[in-house]
């Protein structure tokens, strides 16, 4: 099966964005402890703007991994909404869960940088 452009293009900067940003945010897994809802608000604009653009131009739903880039962009879109309507809600819990959540994220950015840079 043929990668298209699209998928290549998103997937070589979504992936090493994920893989950059999940692993700060484990080592920095302490920063979230407080909750500044001004900030909180602008991530959730930025994760919303980012979200959307994905799935605008990017709405693969075959099973290959061009379909993670997809989902990213859903889950971005979704995270960013609950930020800016929620931005005083309070953070994930360090724990199974958010480590469980943050480690697949990361793969997913692995799988995404190396497919879209080796295809």
């Amino acid at each position: 099966m043929k990668t298209d452009e699209t998928s290549l293009r998103i997937g070589s900067v979504l992936g090493p964005t994920l893989v950059a940003v999940t692993i700060s945010e484990w080592i920095n897994f302490d920063i979230w402890t407080e909750n500044y809802p001004p900030l909180t608000y602008l991530n959730g604009m930025m994760l919303f703007a980012a979200g959307l653009g994905i799935i605008r131009f990017h709405s693969r739903w075959r099973p290959f991994w061009t379909l993670s880039i997809t989902l990213a962009g859903w889950l971005m879109l979704a995270g960013g909404l609950l930020r800016l309507f929620f931005p005083t809600a309070p953070q994930m819990e360090p724990g199974l869960m958010s480590y469980g959540f943050i480690a697949l994220l990361a793969t997913l950015g692995v799988i995404m940088t190396f497919k879209s840079y080796t295809s």
